[in-house]
């Protein structure tokens, strides 16, 4: 067991340059490449045994990715008093880029959860989670024991008294501990204690016990009571002839909506590329009937169904292995466009919790059928939050399609450090003239859509843009280029 110890130190030591080091490395190959969906990464932990407890583990959040420096606790797979296997997996954890497995690497017992189910915002570091070594010694350790996970939240955020917050354990004869969330909540809604009962661990108030509350109505009428005085107070004396019921129906005319980690991760992104990436928008359009009449061949005649958007995958990973110079991306340590070795294609993805962008990797060398069925596959594991580090950290090129939707053109933003991505309308019928086989021109209806190339200059000039447009109208003109 001491050998343990000492290797989890080394590891917890380690954790910070490695972590460091994955967020230099930006987005081009990660030190988290190689990892799957479970993780067993070095992780925050301390061995204490001193001030009259037994020895125990405080485990601290981990960095499940590069870019992580806060995560959001999603679920606990284990509970206070459980028995932890090495490989168990403990938690889920919400980063800013996936709902991820946190597995244990040291088998023992779960004494102590210091991060409740609903955490938002945990610092990486910050204790979660408390492990010993026998059962018997959970009992051990007293129920107001802190280990510094619960301090940051406990905080309060006004300089106002809270005399029910701090007596709220004695109000409550089924309430033993609170939650710092579960506090928050109720200092907030200024809840009494005698309606709330707990359902967690030994008499612990959770989040989600408030929450319970708030929605079935089940709040004391002096709690109210208690509430309601506080809104015409802060009224401006220069509004005194307003009515109060309008000031009221104006209170409640917004709703505060959580941003997820995955949320403020790409609008912290969003705004980096458009303040620091020189922005060039090329646009074309291309006829789309080939590629459709194709796609109904391969339905009709060989059984194979694909969509418009993968046969788009495939000609523009064609476009960017003939002109490598728009497969590259700006190193910003060397200040110079760097060409990239294989053709590996994002693809934008709509979840509930932001837009995601999983990878086909070297969609040059796959089949249409192959990039149909991968696509399928990344998407579903993208919505479920369950893409691993490797499936969406990368990538050299990236297309957004809204074809799906009445948007005939846009322009999409450059997901740094790639140097382009592709903005794909929707097919609209037109008429124009053409050339038949005789030679005389007449007017046809035929189907366009609109092409948006957003790259970044340092990279892209327009020579290059000029070339990869017509390798990519030439795709989509002769859709059998695509199966060379």
């Amino acid at each position: 067991m001491a050998n343990i110890r000492a290797l989890l130190v080394g590891l917890s030591r380690a954790r910070g340059s490695l972590a460091e080091a994955g967020r230099c490395a930006s987005i081009r190959p990660s030190l988290l490449a190689s990892l799957g969906g479970h993780y067993k990464l070095p992780m925050p932990a301390r061995w204490f045994s001193s001030a009259g407890l037994p020895p125990h583990l405080v485990v601290g959040m981990p960095a499940l990715s590069p870019t992580m420096n806060q995560g959001n606790i999603a679920k606990w797979r284990k509970q206070e008093g459980d028995k932890i296997e090495v490989g168990d997996v403990i938690c889920e954890i919400e980063t800013d880029k996936a709902t991820l497995e946190f597995e244990s690497l040291e088998e023992g017992y779960l004494a102590k959860i210091l991060a409740p189910e609903g955490s938002k915002d945990v610092q990486v570091g910050q204790p979660i989670f408390v492990t010993v070594e026998e059962l018997g010694d959970i009992k051990s350790i007293p129920a107001d024991a802190s280990f510094g996970g619960e301090q940051k939240e406990e905080q309060p955020t006004e300089s106002a008294p809270q005399p029910d917050v701090a007596n709220v354990s004695e109000q409550s004869s089924a309430v033993s501990r609170i939650s710092p969330a579960a506090k928050l909540l109720i200092k907030e809604h200024g809840l009494d204690m005698s309606s709330l009962r707990a359902s967690g661990p030994r008499g612990t108030l959770l989040k989600g016990d408030v929450l319970a509350a708030l929605k079935s109505g089940a709040v004391s009428s002096s709690a109210k009571e208690k509430k309601a005085p506080a809104a015409p107070s802060s009224q401006p004396t220069r509004d005194s002839q307003a009515q109060p019921a309008t000031t009221s129906q104006k209170a409640d005319t917004y709703e505060d909506i959580p941003n997820s980690q995955i949320r403020k991760v790409i609008a912290k992104r969003l705004l980096e590329s458009k303040q620091t990436t020189p922005h060039l928008y090329l646009s074309k359009d291309v006829v789309l009937d080939p590629l459709l009449a194709f796609r109904s061949e391969l339905k009709e005649q060989h059984g194979v169904k694909v969509s418009v958007n993968d046969i788009i995958i495939k000609a523009v990973a064609i476009a960017l292995r003939n002109v490598p110079e728009a497969n590259a991306y700006w190193n910003s340590e060397k200040e110079e466009a760097q060409k990239c070795d294989s053709v590996d294609i994002s693809i934008a993805v709509a979840t509930e919790k932001g837009l995601m962008t999983p990878i086909i990797r070297n969609a040059d060398q796959k089949t249409i059928s192959a990039i149909s069925s991968e696509v399928k596959q990344l998407a579903e594991k993208a919505r479920a939050g369950k893409l691993a580090p490797n499936e969406f950290q990368g990538g050299t090129f990236s297309i957004s399609n809204l074809g799906m939707y009445p948007v005939d053109h846009f322009c999409a933003i450059i997901n740094p450090p790639q140097s382009g991505i592709l903005a794909v309308g929707r097919g609209n019928k037109v008429v124009e003239p053409v050339v038949d086989s005789d030679g005389n021109e007449k007017a046809a209806a035929v189907t366009k859509m609109t092409l948006t190339l957003s790259a970044d200059h340092r990279v892209f000039d327009g020579q290059v843009g000029g070339k990869f447009f017509t390798e990519l109208a030439s795709n989509f003109s002769d859709i059998k280029r695509l199966l060379l």
